[in-house]
């Protein structure tokens, strides 16, 4: 098998795989397997198979719940794709997040630049957030994956401090209500789809993923960031800047993230929210990524499925379901995804050449 062929038929292998261990999972535990593939039918056509109904709004939902693990997916798999671990993708959606209710509550714009400038500023915020340990990893060799990992929490405090202490929150819980010319939502768009919370964040979004196959596909800056991750010292060798590079790449890799904390800052909802705990996109990105390949299309693609399991959730649990199932078959295919990149390792090692070697 080439590895083309391989690249694109194990993914779908390890999805089928997870949907069977998820189906196999209820069988064992005495639940039915039909309703769980109803809700996830229903979840994105707004189809009810056994109401024979149809509801626009599953559909609007359905896109509201990708939007941001997207946005994760894209953060995660452009530092992959440069030899970079981003695990810091949720603090910089936080970081994103803060800026975008700065923005929206402290600037006086018209409507169009106002939003525009709160997106600008997420990723700006998201982009500073990855600078960080890109420096680190650049000057000092430090690991960016512990110094992204403790940012995730450093982000955490610092949005509720922000919520709190700097916007003046009075239930400790939220900001005032952002002014309308800061917010994606829609009238248009939510009528459309019966009600439910799609807004105009799927512009950004498919602007982020033309950009994301863009700069790494058709570019030479692309290529040095690539280069740079393949090899770091054939790549200096060749006269490239190396530490420009990793700083580069996680300037652009907290961008991406940094967007979707305006996504769902001004889109999903309309106030700054004081978190307990992490919200999971940022993991649910590194998911989306590995899924997809970190190619463009791929993350396009597992986003959509990933989507899918969220946006059902609720829906099993209607069904008498454990909404549990959907994060367990999202787990199994990630399982079954590193199962196949450790295959390839093997081959790989027992005969040079059967399984390719990887490219910038």
């Amino acid at each position: 098998m080439s590895r083309r062929s391989a690249s694109l038929l194990l993914p779908l292998v390890a999805i089928l795989f997870g949907f069977i261990l998820g189906a196999g999972i209820l069988l064992v535990t005495g639940k039915a397997v039909l309703p769980m593939f109803q809700a996830m039918l229903q979840g994105v056509t707004g189809i009810n198979l056994q109401a024979g109904s149809f509801n626009s709004r599953y559909i609007g939902e359905f896109v509201v719940q990708t939007l941001p693990i997207l946005l994760t997916g894209l953060s995660v798999g452009f530092a992959f794709r440069t030899g970079l671990f981003n695990i810091g993708a949720e603090g910089q959606l936080m970081a994103g997040s803060i800026a975008s209710v700065a923005v929206a509550l402290l600037v006086k714009a018209p409507p169009g630049v106002h939003v525009l400038l709160v997106l600008l500023a997420a990723m700006a915020a998201g982009g500073l957030w990855g600078a960080v340990p890109g420096y680190l990893k650049a000057r000092f060799n430090v690991h960016e994956v512990v110094v992204t990992i403790m940012m995730n929490y450093i982000a955490l405090h610092l949005n509720n401090w922000a919520i709190v202490d700097l916007f003046k929150s009075q239930d400790h819980v939220r900001t005032a209500v952002f002014p309308a010319s800061a917010m994606l939502k829609s009238a248009y768009l939510s009528s459309l789809t019966h009600g439910s919370r799609l807004n105009w964040g799927f512009v950004p979004v498919l602007l982020a993923l033309v950009a994301y196959w863009f700069i790494i596909e058709k570019t030479a800056f692309g290529f040095s960031l690539r280069a740079v991750g393949f090899n770091q010292d054939g790549a200096e060798y060749a006269g490239m800047k190396v530490r420009r590079n990793i700083v580069s790449s996680m300037v652009i890799s907290g961008m991406f993230a940094g967007l979707a904390g305006a996504i769902i800052t001004v889109g999903i909802f309309s106030f700054g929210r004081a978190l307990p705990a992490a919200e999971g996109y940022g993991f649910d990105g590194i998911a989306v990524a590995l899924v997809g390949a970190n190619a463009a299309i791929g993350i396009f693609l597992s986003g959509l499925l990933f989507g899918m399991l969220k946006a059902a959730q609720l829906l099993m649990q209607s069904q008498g379901i454990p909404k549990e199932i959907a994060s367990i078959i999202q787990a199994s295919i990630v399982l079954f995804i590193a199962m196949k990149y450790g295959i390839d390792l093997v081959l790989r090692r027992l005969g040079p050449g059967r399984s390719g070697e990887n490219e910038p």
